[in-house]
C-alpha cells in the first residue's frame, strides 16, 4: 500500500471536468498528488520543462473480489505487458482489498481495460514526477522523495528541496479541487502571508547545461576521474546559466543509484584546494593595494626559504629575473610568495576575507558549505605563502568561481543563484533580489590590469599560445593542485585536482567558466585535461548567444 502514495488522482487546471470522465478514473480513497514544475529559461526567453508531472493511468486489482484470476490475466494480457509471477502473487491474497499491478499506461490501454468491466479490475487515473532531462542537471535540480518516517513527499534534494515551500502543494480531494479552483480567492494566503504556492523558473539555459553536461562527462570518462563538475555564470549579476557534476543520476529511475553520494551537489558541498586559480586572486590583491604592477621585477630561483618549509615551483626550475606577468604565465609559485611579502599577512587575509574566503555564497541550492579559511588566521609565515598560490586554504567550486567572478566585472562581490524568477498561483510572478554590485573589493583598475594579464595568459602561454581566439578575447587561469589526505596530514603524491577558470570576452564578460576535474588518470596538468573542454564551451556559448566579436584583425 505504501507504493501507492507515489501515484494520485488529480485534476489539472485546464482539464475538462466531464462527469463521466472524472466518474470514471476517479479514486477518492487516493491521495492527491500535486506539485509545482520547475523551468529551465531558453535563450529567447522560453519555458523548458525541468520538472514536471507525467500523466497516465495504473492498474489495481481487489483481490478479495476475484474468482477467476486466470481468466482476468488472459484478458489483461492481451492489453497490456504484465508479470506473471506479480500478478498470481498479488491475485492470491484472497483477503486483500487492494493491489496496485502496473502504473503509467496510456489512455488507450486504460480505456480499453476499463471497457472489460470485470469486477475487482480498476482503473485508476495517476500522476508522478517526471524530469524529462534525465541525468543532465540532476545534481542541481535534485528530486522528491518521502519524509523519514512518513508518507508525505517532499523534495529531498536540489532545487525540489530548496524551493519546497514554493513547490509543495496541499493534498486534495478530486471534485472538492474542482470547486476550490473556481470559488476561492487564488491569491488568498500568497498576498497575506500564508503558504505561497507556484512554479519556479530557472536562470539554466537547457542548450548550455546540456553542452556542459556533455563536456564534463566527456572529460570523465577520457581520464577515469572520480568525478568532474563545472558551472557557467555570469560575472556581473551572479546568474548560473548551467551547473552540473558527473557522474549524476538518473531522478525518474533512483532505483538504479547505488551510491547515495551522487544525489548530494559537490559545486557547493565539496570543499578543494584549488592551486593555482588562486593566484589571479592573490594577484588582483596586490595590484589593488599598489604594491606590485605589472612590470615588477624580482628574481627567480625555482625555491624560496618560508620559515622551516621550501616552496618550489611546479617544476623546480628557476627562471632568472621575471616580471608578474610571467608570474601569471609561468604559474610561478615563487612569485606568488614574494606577491604575498608585498602585501603582508594582514592585508593579504583581509583581501582574501573580502573575495569570500570561508565563508558560505548565499547560493540557492541546499547544503552549502563554507570552505576552509583557518590558515589565514594563523601566526605562521609559512600558511600565508602557500596560500597565495592556493594551498592550505579550500573552496567550494561555486565559492571561487564567485571570487574570480570579482576579478572579472570590475571588481565587485556577487551572489550566484540559479533562480530567476517565481511564477506564482494566481497569475503573477516575483524576481528574487540579489546582491552584486553592491560590495566593491578591488579597483576596477586593478580588475583590468588582472584581466590584461590573464587574457596574455591565454594568447601566448596556455599550449604554447595554439588556442588563441583571433575574434575574441579570453581572460583564464589553470590550476593543478595536490589532494590534501583526509586525515589532514599532508597531501597525496598521485592524486591532483585539475580546474580551469576563463570569461569572454575578456573586458565585458558575458560568462565565467568554471571546469574541475577530481583525480585524473594518466594526465599530469590541468591544461591537458580541461582547456579544449573550456575552449569548445566557449566556442558554444560565443556562437549560441550571438556575441559580437571585440577583437580587431590585428589584435
Amino acid at each position: 500500500m505504501a507504493a501507492s502514495k507515489l501515484f494520485f488522482v488529480q485534476i489539472i487546471n485546464g482539464d475538462k471536468y466531464t462527469k463521466a470522465a472524472d466518474r470514471q478514473y476517479a479514486a477518492s480513497s487516493l491521495e492527491v498528488f500535486e506539485r509545482g514544475s520547475i523551468f529551465f529559461t531558453d535563450r529567447s526567453g522560453e519555458l523548458v520543462p525541468a520538472a514536471t508531472l507525467g500523466t497516465g493511468f495504473f492498474l489495481a486489482i481487489e483481490p478479495n473480489k476475484i474468482t477467476d484470476p486466470d481468466k482476468i490475466y488472459e484478458a489483461l494480457s492481451g492489453i497490456v505487458a504484465i508479470n506473471h509471477d506479480d500478478f498470481f502473487k498479488k491475485a492470491s491474497k484472497t483477503g486483500d482489498p487492494y493491489e496496485e499491478i502496473l502504473h503509467r499506461m496510456n489512455k488507450d490501454q486504460a480505456d480499453a481495460i476499463d471497457a472489460l468491466s470485470i469486477p475487482g479490475v480498476k482503473v485508476y487515473r495517476e500522476k508522478w514526477r517526471l524530469y524529462p532531462w534525465n541525468e543532465i542537471g540532476s545534481r542541481t535540480i535534485g528530486f522528491i522523495g518521502y519524509r523519514e518516517g512518513g508518507n508525505f513527499l517532499e523534495g529531498r534534494y536540489g532545487v525540489e528541496r530548496y524551493y519546497e515551500d514554493i513547490l509543495s502543494r496541499k493534498n486534495s480531494d478530486l471534485y472538492a479541487n474542482f470547486f476550490v479552483e473556481i470559488f476561492s480567492n487564488l491569491k488568498e494566503g500568497i498576498i497575506s502571508g500564508g503558504r505561497s504556492e507556484g512554479d519556479v523558473i530557472l536562470n539554466i539555459e537547457p542548450e548550455a547545461e546540456k553542452t556542459l553536461h556533455n563536456e564534463l562527462k566527456r572529460v570523465h570518462e577520457e581520464y577515469s576521474s572520480d568525478f568532474t563538475g563545472g558551472v557557467i555564470m555570469d560575472p556581473k549579476t551572479g546568474a548560473i546559466y548551467a551547473m552540473d557534476a558527473v557522474p549524476g543520476f538518473d531522478p525518474n529511475d533512483l532505483r538504479s543509484v547505488k551510491d547515495t553520494a551522487l544525489f548530494g551537489n559537490p559545486l557547493v558541498e565539496g570543499v578543494y584546494e584549488m592551486g593555482s586559480i588562486v593566484k589571479p586572486l592573490t594577484m588582483a590583491a596586490a595590484l589593488d593595494a599598489g604594491v606590485v604592477t605589472r612590470e615588477t621585477t624580482y628574481r627567480d630561483d625555482g625555491f624560496v626559504i618560508v620559515e622551516d618549509a621550501r616552496i618550489k615551483n611546479f617544476d623546480g626550475k628557476g627562471r632568472g629575473v621575471v616580471n608578474m606577468q610571467e608570474v601569471i604565465s609561468q604559474s610561478l609559485n615563487t612569485g606568488m610568495v614574494f606577491v604575498e611579502k608585498r602585501l603582508g599577512n594582514n592585508k593579504f587575509r583581509s583581501y582574501m576575507k573580502k573575495f569570500g574566503v570561508g565563508e558560505e555564497t548565499g547560493v540557492d541550492l541546499p547544503g552549502e558549505v563554507a570552505g576552509l579559511a583557518d590558515n589565514l588566521n594563523s601566526t605562521r609565515d609559512v600558511e600565508y605563502a602557500t596560500a597565495s598560490f592556493g594551498q592550505g586554504i579550500a573552496f567550494t567550486p561555486i565559492q571561487i568561481a564567485r571570487a574570480l567572478s570579482a576579478v572579472a566585472n570590475g571588481g565587485y562581490l556577487i551572489e550566484p543563484h540559479v533562480i530567476n524568477r517565481i511564477s506564482y498561483k494566481g497569475g503573477f510572478s516575483r524576481k528574487p533580489s540579489y546582491s552584486g554590485n553592491d560590495e566593491k573589493i578591488i579597483s576596477s583598475k586593478a580588475s583590468e590590469e588582472m584581466t590584461r594579464m590573464l587574457v596574455e595568459f591565454v594568447d601566448k602561454a596556455l599550449l604554447g599560445g595554439t588556442v588563441k581566439n583571433k575574434d575574441y578575447s579570453i581572460a583564464a587561469k589553470t590550476g593543478t593542485a595536490q589532494m590534501a589526505k583526509e586525515d589532514g596530514r599532508g597531501y597525496y603524491e598521485d592524486r591532483y585536482l585539475h580546474s580551469f577558470f576563463g570569461y569572454f570576452p575578456a573586458y565585458d564578460p558575458r560568462f565565467l567558466v568554471f571546469l574541475y576535474t577530481v583525480n585524473p588518470k594518466g594526465v599530469n596538468y590541468a591544461s591537458h585535461t580541461l582547456t579544449y573542454p573550456f575552449m569548445r564551451i566557449t566556442s558554444f556559448l560565443l556562437n549560441y548567444y550571438q556575441i559580437p566579436p571585440d577583437r580587431s584583425p590585428k589584435q
